[in-house]
């Protein structure tokens, strides 16, 4: 058979495209998207011509008045004529783009898919096909460009790949039957079948991203090159092959140079700029957190400059990345920088030092909690416990990481534990100074991450004590004031929990 650009039997391809997504042997019923517009109704036609079971899936945006409801029509119709079910959805889309802070474009997208993957799952239909041509595949190619999505970008759309805003766990594939088709093409078929269609008066215009490519970027392109989407089609697919290779290559670096864990991720800097292509596998790395091109690219100028210093943060819409002693530290946001303290009252410097000045928001807030007793607690996402034993049921005062011991006379009950506050302080057991706790972990070399999760313990028995005086950091070390001497009878011990 000829090429799909010298083969002028759209059928012919069509049917072989069926045959590749093994849909002449699928005895299920497919569920097609029509908009009424003229790709879409080319596919339903097609599909009608191939005898296989399908069924029609139509969404009602109410964008463009009288026009929407004159689409509506014309799917209905066509329909009823050709003996298919007819599925219709009506959606407040503007509403929907306000809630969400979305644009429309985006807002139309989830609320149809979302609709297609329920219907799909409900009524049993083997699959969702949309009219997505070669157009518009060349259409996003360019909209990725001015975007940055890398290699995965400029591969373009599939024949085949999953519905977008499925339920979790819920798998519905996604044909896209027209794709090797020109536009032109179409264009072609419909005149010589005369297959229904409406016109939307929008794509004319130039107010959305796509139709921006679509009327001001092509029409150049296509003189320079009036093969210009066929060309761009072919290089798509150069472009998906060098992807999968690109894919293993980063695989085999990502495994040995990022370590990930319940909190987040850490990349080892030497190990991943021992490699001459590191900066593609940190895009990759960074591009599944929300990272795009531009932030990116200012770790990598950071990294390449002699001022990488502990302590850099980039941000996300959901992760935090920082510089920390030669690596890169990921977080979630929800779990990084707990500072804020997490809706907890702030009340005035004075009432700070008086036992139950300050009380959490509500039950599931753990940045503030009182301890009145032995027993097991968490606070800012560290479980410990509380106990009070003998002193001569101490062998040795040297624990191992993690237990603290006080004097149970000094540190009584109720005492606080809270999250970290600048300005925080305390004497650390053996010294004679005064220490900020923030120069204390300097000295640990603790990272934003653990800072933000450490925990101080607060003796507020002296309503006429500094309110940032802690009397331990819980974990590390206790202020000499409630060190164990030979005088003490019974120690109170603070566990961390692993």
């Amino acid at each position: 058979m000829s090429t799909l650009f010298q083969d002028s039997d759209v059928y012919h391809e069509f049917s072989n495209i069926l045959a590749r997504t093994g849909l002449w042997n699928d005895s299920g019923t497919v569920l097609l998207a029509v908009s009424g517009g003229i790709d879409s109704m080319c596919m339903a036609d097609l599909f009608r011509r191939t005898g296989l079971p399908f069924a029609i899936a139509h969404c009602n945006f109410h964008l463009r008045g009288d026009e929407s409801d004159g689409d509506e029509a014309l799917v209905r119709d066509w329909a009823v004529g050709a003996g298919v079910r007819f599925h219709k959805k009506d959606f407040d889309t503007g509403a929907f783009a306000a809630d969400t802070g979305t644009s429309i474009e985006m807002a139309a997208r989830e609320l149809r898919y979302r609709w297609f993957a329920g219907l799909c799952q409900d009524e049993g239909y083997s699959a969702l096909c949309v009219a997505h041509n070669a157009n518009d595949n060349a259409e996003t190619l360019f909209l990725n460009l001015v975007r940055g999505t890398g290699l995965k970008g400029l591969s373009g759309m599939g024949e085949e790949s999953e519905v977008p805003y499925s339920e979790d766990g819920v798998h519905v594939r996604l044909l896209r039957p027209l794709l090797p088709f020109t536009r032109k093409q179409i264009e072609g078929y419909v005149r010589r079948h005369s297959v229904p269609y409406r016109e939307d008066r929008t794509n004319a215009g130039t107010d959305y991203k796509r139709n921006k490519i679509r009327h001001l970027v092509f029409p150049v392109l296509e003189q320079m090159n009036p093969s210009f989407i066929r060309t761009v089609s072919e290089e798509m697919t150069y472009f998906s092959q060098a992807g999968a290779i690109a894919d293993i290559y980063y695989r085999s670096v990502a495994d040995v140079v990022v370590k990930k864990d319940d909190a987040g991720a850490e990349v080892d800097l030497a190990a991943l700029m021992s490699h001459g292509q590191w900066e593609y596998v940190l895009y990759r790395f960074l591009e599944n957190y929300g990272f795009n091109s531009s932030a990116v690219c200012s770790v990598v100028s950071l990294l390449k400059s002699d001022r990488t210093v502990p302590g850099k943060v980039f941000r996300s819409s959901g992760f935090i990345l920082a510089t920390a002693g030669g690596k890169l530290i990921l977080r979630p946001v929800s779990e990084s920088l707990s500072g804020d303290m997490k809706g907890v009252r702030r009340p005035g410097n004075s009432s700070l030092g008086r036992p139950g000045a300050f009380m959490p928001d509500g039950p599931d807030d753990d940045s503030f909690i009182v301890v009145r007793g032995s027993g097991s607690y968490r606070c800012n996402g560290v479980d410990f416990t509380v106990s009070i034993e003998p002193r001569s049921g101490i062998r040795t005062l040297k624990q191992p990481a993690g237990i603290l011991i006080a004097d149970a006379v000094l540190l009584k009950f109720p005492f606080v534990c809270r999250v970290w506050r600048d300005g925080d302080w305390f004497v650390p057991f053996g010294m004679k100074g005064r220490k900020k706790v923030s120069d204390f972990f300097t000295d640990l070399k603790y990272d934003m991450f653990r800072k933000a999760s450490s925990v101080m313990v607060v003796d507020t028995s002296d309503p006429d004590r500094d309110c940032n005086r802690v009397a331990a950091v819980l974990g590390e070390r206790i202020d000499d004031r409630y060190k164990v001497t030979d005088t003490t009878s019974d120690v109170l011990l603070l566990r961390i929990l692993k």
